[in-house]
C-alpha cells in the first residue's frame, strides 16, 4: 500500500499527460504558432493539444491552414510524446545523461508501456525507441517519393516525416489542407504507395511493445511467443481482414460507389486498418452506409493492442471476453487458448474496461445530443472515435459547442491514459477486508 501523499503509478502517468497537454496548449496559443500571426483561442489550442498528445486526430481547425511551421512542429512533438509515452522518452533521457532510473521510475515505465515485468524494462524501452525510429524513418523515406514530387523537396520532406510519425503513433493528424481543408488522405484513395505505407505504419504501431519484444527475441518462431503476443496477432488478423471484407460488401453502393474492384479492395482494407485508432480516411465518412458506420464503430471501440500507440478497449480485452463466453457455453469451468489457461483477474479487468468505456461513450453521447441537437448516429460515432482515440469523424467536430468540446477532450484523455486507469487514479484503493460478506445467488440471464 502506498504512503499517503505519494502518487500511484497511474496517477503519475495521468499527471504527466496533463502537464504535457498544458504545455502544448500554452505553446499553441502563441502568435508564432498560427499561420495568421494571431494567437489561437484557448479552446482551439487546448483541443488540439489534447487530440495530438492523446494521439486521436479530431480537430476544430484544419492543421495545415491554421498552424504555422512552429505550430505543426509542436503538434508533431506532442504526437510523438503521446504515442511513445512520456516515461519512455524520459527513460532515454536518463540513459543519455548516464543516470540510472530508480525503482519507482521503472515501475511507472513498466505501467506506461503495459509490461508485466520490471526486470529488463530499460532494455525494452531502448528497443521501443529503436523500432520506432526504424518504422518512422523508413515510412518517411517512402512517403518522400510521393510528397517531394508533389510539394517540392523541403515541404515534401516535412510532410513525409509528419505523416509517418502520425501514422505510426496512430494519431491521424494530416497536413494536406493545401489540397483541400479537412480532406485527410481522400485525394490519395487510389495511391498504392501512400496507402500501403500508412497501413503498415498503423498496424506496426498498433501491435504493441510486448509483441515487438517477442519478435526481437524470437523472430518468426511464433511458438516461442508469449500468450499475449499470440492473442494480439490472431485478433489483429481477424479484425483487419474481417473488417475489410465487410466494408467491401457493405460500401459498394455508398462511400465506394463508382470505384473499380481494385480501388474498393484498397479502400476497404484501409477503412479496416484506420478503424484500429489511426484516424486517417480515404473515403468520405459522411457518405458511408449505416451498416458500414456500425462496423467501423465496433472496430474503433475495440481498437489496437495493449502497450501500443493505439487506443480502444484493446484486442486482448475483447479476446478474453469472447474466449470466456465460448468456454462458458461449452460448459467448461476454466477458459483459455493456445494450450494456456487464462487467469480470472484477466476476465474481471477486461469486463471492467469494456463497460467503463461503453458507459463513458454513451454518457457523452447523451450530453452532446442534448446540447447540440445533432443526430444520434453522428454523435455516437464521434464519441466512440474519441474514447477509442481514433480521430475519424462524420464531420460534426466543428459544430460542437464549448461544453461538448470539453466532453470530447475528456474522452480523448481517458482513452489515452486508459479509462479504467484514470478511474483508479481518482480512487484511493483500500485493502481487501479479511472478513468477507456472505454469498447469495441471484438469477442471471
Amino acid at each position: 500500500m502506498k504512503r499517503r501523499g505519494t502518487l500511484s503509478k497511474t496517477q503519475t502517468i495521468a499527471l504527466g499527460f496533463i502537464i504535457i497537454i498544458v504545455a502544448g496548449t500554452a505553446l499553441l496559443m502563441l502568435p508564432v504558432a498560427s499561420r495568421s500571426g494571431e494567437g489561437a483561442g484557448l479552446l482551439t489550442a487546448a483541443f488540439t493539444a489534447v487530440s495530438s498528445s492523446c494521439v486521436t486526430g479530431l480537430v476544430l481547425v484544419d492543421t495545415y491552414t491554421q498552424w504555422s511551421l512552429f505550430g505543426k512542429i509542436i503538434i508533431l512533438l506532442l504526437i510523438q510524446t503521446g504515442g511513445l509515452g512520456f516515461m519512455t522518452i524520459a527513460a532515454q533521457f536518463f540513459v543519455v545523461i548516464n543516470h540510472k532510473l530508480g525503482l519507482k521510475g521503472r515501475e511507472i515505465l513498466s505501467e506506461s508501456i503495459s509490461s508485466d515485468r520490471i526486470g529488463g524494462i530499460m532494455k525494452l524501452a531502448k528497443r521501443i525507441v529503436k523500432y520506432t525510429l526504424f518504422f518512422e524513418g523508413t515510412g518517411a523515406l517512402l512517403l518522400m517519393l510521393r510528397f517531394c514530387r508533389q510539394f517540392g523537396f523541403w515541404s515534401g520532406l516535412f510532410a513525409a516525416v509528419f505523416h509517418s510519425v502520425s501514422a505510426f503513433c496512430n494519431a491521424g493528424f494530416d497536413i494536406l489542407g493545401r489540397l483541400e481543408p479537412y480532406c485527410s488522405l481522400v485525394p490519395y484513395y487510389r495511391d498504392v504507395l501512400v496507402n500501403t505505407v500508412i497501413m503498415i505504419l498503423v498496424v506496426a504501431g498498433g501491435l504493441g511493445f510486448v509483441v515487438w519484444n517477442d519478435f526481437s527475441e524470437h523472430r518468426l518462431k511464433l511458438r516461442r511467443y508469449r500468450l499475449h503476443s499470440k492473442i494480439v496477432l490472431s485478433a489483429t488478423a481477424i479484425l483487419l481482414f474481417g473488417g475489410a471484407i465487410l466494408f467491401f460488401v457493405l460500401e459498394r453502393g455508398a462511400s465506394a460507389a463508382g470505384m473499380t474492384a481494385g480501388e474498393r479492395i484498397m479502400t476497404s482494407l484501409f477503412d479496416s486498418v484506420t478503424a484500429r485508432t489511426a484516424g486517417f480516411n480515404t473515403v468520405d465518412i459522411a457518405k458511408m452506409s449505416g451498416s458500414g458506420r456500425l462496423v467501423m464503430m465496433v472496430l474503433m471501440f475495440i481498437g489496437g493492442s495493449s502497450g501500443s500507440t493505439a487506443g480502444g478497449i484493446k484486442t486482448t480485452s475483447i479476446a478474453v471476453l469472447l474466449i470466456y463466453a465460448v468456454s462458458y457455453v461449452r460448459g467448461k469451468k476454466h477458459f483459455g487458448v493456445f494450450g494456456r489457461r487464462l487467469e480470472d483477474d484477466a476476465l474481471r479487468k477486461a469486463a471492467a474496461v469494456f463497460f467503463t468505456n461503453l458507459t463513458l461513450a454513451l454518457a457523452a453521447t447523451v450530453i452532446i445530443c442534448a446540447r447540440t441537437g445533432i443526430g444520434l448516429e453522428d454523435v455516437l460515432f464521434e464519441t466512440i472515435s474519441a474514447i477509442g482515440t481514433v480521430g475519424v469523424t462524420a464531420g460534426i467536430t466543428r459544430s460542437l459547442d464549448t461544453v461538448s468540446c470539453v466532453v470530447i477532450m475528456l474522452l480523448m484523455f481517458c482513452g489515452r491514459v486508459g479509462s479504467l486507469s484514470f478511474a483508479t487514479a481518482l480512487v484511493q484503493w483500500e485493502p481487501e477486508p479479511a472478513v468477507k460478506d456472505p454469498v447469495e445467488r441471484i438469477v442471471i440471464g
